[in-house]
């Protein structure tokens, strides 16, 4: 992944999202010119359940907890889902406001992170499709974010094929 995709399989705009280490939730608000807002879904302790997640759950220390929220444009348009899990003990440390976007909260704060991104995903969900009001296929991706040398949380993302509408196509053709 640190190379990228051939772009027959993932365009180049969308790698951009995808792999790149920048904020998604900045990137969202930049492509719609609108402010990114969260929908918080659910926040729930999880303890040192595998929760489903992906592997690298296991380096973030427990007990943990588990947010599930939509990422949306102010006039309401759902462009993401995403979970995160982190340590209990410091999400209040690094979410001040569980309403904010984490970016906005890091940012609040000028906590400097790098983001790992370990996985990406292509395929359907029906309730995501529903959700987002748009057919599949989707392209998600999960990435650890770490702080001082420290795992500070993992974050699993499926983004919207709404985003076409400024992306363009996910895919290069020829």
């Amino acid at each position: 992944m640190q190379q990228g995709l051939p772009h027959s399989k993932l365009a180049p705009t969308w790698q951009m999202l995808m792999l790149g280490d920048g904020s998604p939730t900045r990137h969202l608000q930049l492509l719609t010119g609108e402010p990114t807002e969260v929908d918080v879904i659910d926040m729930s302790a999880i303890g040192m359940d595998g929760d489903h997640a992906p592997n690298q759950l296991q380096v973030v220390p427990g007990p943990r907890l588990r947010r599930q929220v939509w990422l949306r444009t102010a006039s309401g348009q759902r462009l993401a889902y995403a979970t995160s899990w982190w340590e209990a003990s410091h999400v209040d440390e690094y979410l001040q406001n569980r309403s904010l976007p984490i970016w906005a909260s890091l940012a609040q704060l000028r906590t400097e992170l790098y983001r790992d991104v370990q996985g990406i995903y292509y395929g359907h969900s029906a309730a995501l499709e529903q959700a987002f009001g748009q057919p599949g296929p989707l392209w998600g991706r999960h990435y650890l974010f770490w702080h001082r040398g420290q795992p500070l949380t993992l974050i699993y993302e499926v983004f919207s094929p709404y985003l076409t509408k400024y992306l363009g196509s996910t895919r290069l053709d020829g």
